[in-house]
């Protein structure tokens, strides 16, 4: 039987009935924590206060943000409340264990604005013990979170995934990038005129098939303690990790299959190209700098202004291209060959709005040169107007990235000094 059937609330003097929808629909929270007490010496240590006559909960914390808190439970819908300071808010959210990212897109940004402007990344009254990691674990293990095998597979996860969870994770995110730098350094190396000796070849394949390995089992342990699997093989950097892998295989498959047969030669370009891929290792290092992950989110929310700047772009490579080519080889009989298609004119209309000027082609007739002039103006012009918006979505990704990492890091400091 429920030690806590029937019995209410009482929240900053507010009386709230404690129904099975809270529990439901808040699983993660406090609430289901006191709803698996079987004694009172168990409630006392979730709650300030317990009446047994009355069969109350007393908890010291602000009415309204638990009211808010209840809203969210019935309607799936979490949003600050208009009478709390945003920071207050969010430590009544943490210690109820709940996290910002319930928050909708609206008031996590207005939080995230708050935070910044007030350079606060971390609450000192929060505690580890009473929400923060403790209720993010239960969000991903379930009931069954007192399960060893189950608490280790989440710190293994916690391990490789959160390069600042612990002194392990460190060490082994500064392994991979040491990594990926020394595969980035023998890619370019391979290269020049003098790698093609076989002493040196050598040292190459057994580099290269150590980092391999390493890379190989790294994936493939963050795969086994992944909660997910569909959502693992989902996200982009993972993607992009089994590509830049993946080729490494398949060259030496190939190799094996092929052997030194000369009448392959398509097979030796396909080896070439596929080798070429693991410059992708570079975007890994997405996962330990703070920049990478700026860029990448940026651009995803961008989108929109990334299409339209390549419609400014097409549009105006488009007109001015055939305008150039008009004037520079038909219309004027200048006969400047480096005009003599629109196909060719594009190249000099793109570095002319890009304002880079290779000097590799340029106008001979005064009409031509107008008309450059104007092209570069109007690059300038065009380039501008997205650009802002995309550098203000640059500088507001920073900031919640920025504060998101702030205060995951105090919530690991307090994990290992209670």
């Amino acid at each position: 039987m429920k030690l806590l059937s029937g019995c209410t609330l009482n929240v900053g003097g507010r009386r709230f009935p404690f129904t099975s929808d809270l529990v439901t629909h808040l699983p993660l929270s406090r609430l289901s924590r006191l709803n698996r007490c079987v004694s009172e010496s168990e409630l006392l240590e979730f709650c300030d206060d317990y009446d047994r006559e009355t069969n109350e909960l007393f908890f010291d914390r602000h009415s309204d943000a638990f009211s808010f808190i209840v809203a969210y439970a019935q309607h799936g819908a979490l949003r600050l409340a208009p009478s709390m300071c945003e920071l207050s808010f969010l430590n009544e959210l943490l210690y109820w264990g709940l996290d910002s990212a319930e928050l909708q897109t609206c008031c996590q940004r207005r939080l995230d604005q708050r935070m910044s402007d007030c350079y606060v990344h971390f609450f000192p009254e929060c505690r580890f013990s009473d929400y923060g990691l403790f209720y993010q674990s239960d969000r991903h293990i379930g009931e069954g979170c007192g399960s060893r095998w189950r608490g280790w597979m989440e710190a293994v996860r916690r391990t490789f995934e959160e390069p600042t969870s612990s002194l392990a994770a460190q060490i082994l995110a500064s392994l991979s990038v040491l990594f990926v730098l020394i595969s980035m350094v023998m890619l370019c190396a391979s290269t020049l005129p003098d790698w093609s000796r076989d002493e040196t070849m050598e040292t190459h394949r057994l580099v290269e098939s150590i980092c391999i390995g390493w890379f190989t089992a790294e994936c493939t342990l963050r795969f086994l303690v992944s909660q997910d699997k569909c959502e693992f093989v989902r996200r982009p950097l993972n993607v992009i990790d089994i590509l830049a892998i993946a080729p490494y295989y398949v060259s030496v498959l190939v190799s094996f299959l092929t052997g030194e047969d000369s009448e392959l030669q398509r097979a030796g370009v396909m080896l070439r190209v596929l080798r070429m891929m693991r410059i992708f290792w570079l975007i890994k290092l997405a996962r330990h700098f703070l920049g990478l992950q700026t860029l990448g989110l940026t651009l995803r929310r961008c989108y929109r202004e990334m299409l339209t700047l390549l419609v400014f772009v097409g549009v105006a490579m488009a007109i001015f291209s055939a305008w150039a080519q008009l004037l520079e080889y038909d219309l004027l009989r200048a006969r400047n060959q480096d005009y003599a298609s629109i196909p060719a004119a594009c190249w000099w209309v793109i570095i002319s709005m890009t304002t880079v000027g290779y000097g590799d082609m340029y106008p001979v007739t005064v009409a031509g040169r107008v008309l450059g002039g104007v092209c570069v103006v109007s690059g300038i012009v065009l380039l501008a107007l997205p650009i802002t918006f995309i550098y203000h979505s640059f500088v507001q990704c920073y900031h919640e990235l920025k504060v998101q990492s702030s205060r995951d890091q105090y919530v690991l400091e307090s994990a290992r000094d209670p």
